[in-house]
């Protein structure tokens, strides 16, 4: 006689339908009421309510919100997702919506095909607009700024407009991004052949935002950016010490840089540790064929990186050219913000070094989303692009003013999907309201009544 080990009184005999209104995804209701509460839908409407041809059509403000929520849910970044949703009240519910005001996958093309070449770009006056939102809710007394390109492989879409190589060996898009902490502040997005450098972006780039900063924030704050090799070049400096702030960027390593720094005697350089790592470094003057000045410049080695010792031929040397130290009044005003040890060498170096932390974000954002664009076209690429750096740094937010004592604000959208987003639910009509009713046991876990409150009390975006 064999033993049922699987003998019990909660064997299910079989699955059938439910006429209630269940919810898989009901942390999305929260998302859902902080972004109503911070004014981000009106914000929306006021930059692109002409889009909207005709009034019998669904609202950009509801458009917007199913894309976020698109972004926010990740289960398939495919516009066909679009019907799927329209089909499921419990999802509709969810986000405060009603299955005949949702959008297909028709409806959703159609937005993004509206968008010219003029008008895509007003995006980026909505990231600036959040970036001094969350300047002046963190209000720090200096600014750290980064920049980069990052690397969108659509190498299986060879006709879309705009993929074309990239220095990954990948043909895709290169959007130009400049980061603050966690957030996407400004970014340009671009074909696959446009590298760091391209045409005047990156100075005009830094212009817009520091004048924003100067303008809305502060105009004394001193800001630092912090740029790759890719970047190096006298225009890009001069503009930079134009403005009036700090960088810390990479440069080339020359032959006679190279033939200068083998000359010099072992025992004048200097050595800086910091937790995992090692580098000998010298402090040098450089100046460049066709630059006007000199300018302060560190040639570092690594001795050690983690775990790993560098044989002396071996190690990947680099050069390091900043202003700090050299532009008094700057000077002076990084030493108030921080301590005079900002002019030290090791500061600069681990500085320069910390750009990896800007990296994080970029893989941040691959992570929320998708490097695969869905259209033919550039211009309605860049408008899914920039909607999806918008969702990210709303998320960013999200994790910071609702949900940072409940998940760590370094957590990636994976985890925070699976933990605060992925829990079921059911919405019921009673009292002549509507509710959300979850289990006890995740209504403790998540703490439910401390996030609904923080969503419904958030600081709200300006809208002027």
């Amino acid at each position: 006689m064999t033993k049922d080990f699987n003998k019990n009184n909660r064997k299910i005999a079989k699955i059938n339908t439910t006429t209630d209104v269940l919810a898989s995804r009901s942390g999305l209701l929260l998302f859902v009421k902080y972004l109503s509460s911070i004014n981000f839908f009106l914000l929306f409407h006021n930059h692109f309510s002409f889009l909207r041809k005709n009034k019998k059509g669904q609202t950009i403000g509801n458009i917007c919100k199913q894309i976020i929520c698109f972004f926010i849910d990740g289960t398939s970044f495919a516009l066909t997702r679009f019907d799927q949703l329209k089909d499921d009240p419990g999802y509709a519910s969810t986000i405060e919506n009603t299955s005949e005001r949702m959008c297909s996958s028709h409806a959703v093309k159609r937005f993004f095909q509206t968008f010219s070449p003029v008008t895509v770009w007003l995006f980026r006056t909505i990231l600036l607009k959040l970036f001094i939102w969350r300047l002046k809710l963190e209000n720090p007394d200096i600014i750290k700024l980064g920049i980069d390109t990052m690397v969108l492989d659509n190498d299986e879409a060879l006709k879309k407009q705009g993929v074309e190589p990239t220095y990954k060996k990948k043909k895709g898009f290169q959007p130009l991004q400049m980061t603050w902490g966690p957030y996407i502040i400004d970014a340009i997005f671009r074909s696959g052949k446009k590298h760091s450098n391209y045409s005047n972006h990156v100075i005009k780039m830094v212009k817009t935002v520091v004048n924003k900063i100067r303008k809305e924030y502060s105009k004394d704050v001193p800001v630092i950016l912090r740029a790759d090799t890719g970047f190096f070049d006298n225009f890009n400096f001069t503009a930079f010490e134009n403005m009036g702030i700090a960088y810390i960027a990479g440069g080339k390593l020359y032959n006679d840089i190279k033939e200068y720094v083998d000359k010099i005697p072992e025992k004048c350089f200097s050595s800086f540790k910091n937790q995992s790592n090692i580098w000998d470094y010298i402090e040098l003057g450089d100046k460049r064929g066709t630059w006007t000045k000199f300018r302060r410049a560190f040639y570092t080695t690594p001795r050690k990186e983690g775990e790993q010792l560098f044989l002396e031929f071996a190690r990947p040397d680099s050069i390091i050219y900043t202003n700090i130290g050299i532009d008094q009044n700057l000077t002076e005003k990084l030493q108030k913000a921080l301590t005079n040890e900002c002019i030290a060498p090791w500061w600069i170096i681990q500085e320069y070094h910390a750009r990896g932390a800007d990296e994080l974000v970029h893989k941040g954002l691959k992570d929320l989303g998708t490097e695969q664009m869905p259209f033919f076209r550039f211009t309605a690429n860049t408008a899914f692009y920039y909607m999806m750096v918008i969702a990210f740094n709303l998320f960013e937010c999200y994790k910071r003013d609702v949900t940072r004592d409940i998940i760590p604000v370094t957590s990636l959208a994976k985890t925070f999907r699976r933990r605060l987003i992925d829990f079921a639910g059911k919405i019921i009509y009673h009292g002549k309201q509507w509710t959300l009713k979850v289990s006890q046991s995740c209504y403790n876990n998540l703490k439910l009544d401390r996030l609904w409150e923080l969503s419904n009390q958030p600081s709200i975006i300006p809208l002027n």
